[in-house]
């Protein structure tokens, strides 16, 4: 928000652009947007994002977050934007050692060459403590009213926010789920599988809890309401999809239908539903159009952390 407008106030029309994968949506960017005034596209990367997402060139940080190669993916999409609509230049919101790894002045730089438009990616909020760029040296926007703002801290930025009238904005981090220890180690999981083949593979991550069966088989257990309807919606034709007969309790999901692990899978629909912990109880199991009960009991404690990823 502070880029943008810092730029913008000389006069310049500015397009904002984010992106959008199954890790990370548009929903802050298009409140932010509004809240200032700009224009903003929404593009979907997520085909190029997964593929660069399974062999990052930098790596990975402490999770599955591969932020820089994540950077120079967005700024190559950005610069190829920038040439199909005629602009100057790309700006980004990066502040120089604000990021321990993804934003030292040797990453920025990693990141810019990389993307291909080395000589037209801005930082207005560290500009001055990097080397101008092509529209600074024509002149086309003034690098007086570009800044020199470096590391961790948030002082110069909130005071700038002030200035700009900005009463309320997001926190500094969160928002990629390849950032999340528990999405991160059942992505993990996925992968090294090779179980990623659709896009849905990556869209159940988010959802309920996620077990292993001794043979390999996912099985995941909603959590509460919201969770069991997107595992519904999620479903396909060949899932076995379970539920309790006369108890409370969660929807199971066995992705792919693997008929080895259903009996598992009644046992966990079991153990997280209201039935007694020592009586047995009816499930409900379903794939496409046939439909069967099975009677189980609940899984036990030890066993459920066992299997849990």
């Amino acid at each position: 928000m502070l880029a943008a407008l810092i730029v913008a106030r000389q006069n310049i029309d500015v397009l904002c652009l984010t992106f959008t994968t199954p890790f990370f949506g548009a929903a802050k960017a298009q409140d932010a947007a509004r809240r200032i005034g700009l224009p903003l596209a929404v593009e979907d990367i997520t085909e190029a994002h997964l593929a660069m997402l399974k062999s990052p060139r930098y790596g990975f940080g402490k999770n599955m977050n591969p932020c820089i190669d994540c950077h120079t993916l967005m700024l190559k999409i950005a610069g190829d934007k920038m040439v199909q609509t005629g602009a100057d230049f790309v700006l980004t919101g990066e502040v120089m050692g604000q990021r321990p790894m993804s934003q030292t002045k040797q990453s920025l730089y990693i990141v810019a060459k990389n993307s291909g438009y080395a000589d037209y990616i801005l930082r207005p909020l560290s500009a001055k403590l990097l080397a101008p760029i092509k529209a600074e040296r024509e002149g086309k926007i003034n690098r007086d009213g570009l800044l020199g703002i470096s590391g961790r801290g948030r002082k110069d930025q909130m005071r700038l926010a002030d200035e700009f009238g900005i009463g309320a904005y997001p926190p500094p981090a969160g928002g990629c789920l390849l950032t999340d220890p528990m999405f991160s180690a059942r992505l993990r999981d996925l992968m090294a599988r090779g179980e990623d083949r659709q896009l849905r593979d990556y869209e159940l991550l988010k959802y309920g809890r996620h077990f292993r069966s001794e043979d390999g088989t996912k099985i995941i257990v909603g959590r509460n309401k919201a969770d069991n309807e997107q595992l519904r919606k999620l479903a396909q034709a060949d899932d076995w999809i379970l539920n309790m007969a006369t108890f409370a309790g969660p929807l199971v999901a066995i992705p792919g239908g693997n008929d080895s692990a259903k009996l598992l899978a009644a046992a966990l629909c079991v153990r997280y539903s209201d039935a007694p912990d020592d009586a047995e109880a009816e499930v409900v199991c379903r794939k496409g159009n046939k439909a069967t009960t099975v009677i189980a009991r609940a899984l036990s404690r030890e066993a459920c952390s066992r299997l849990m990823l």
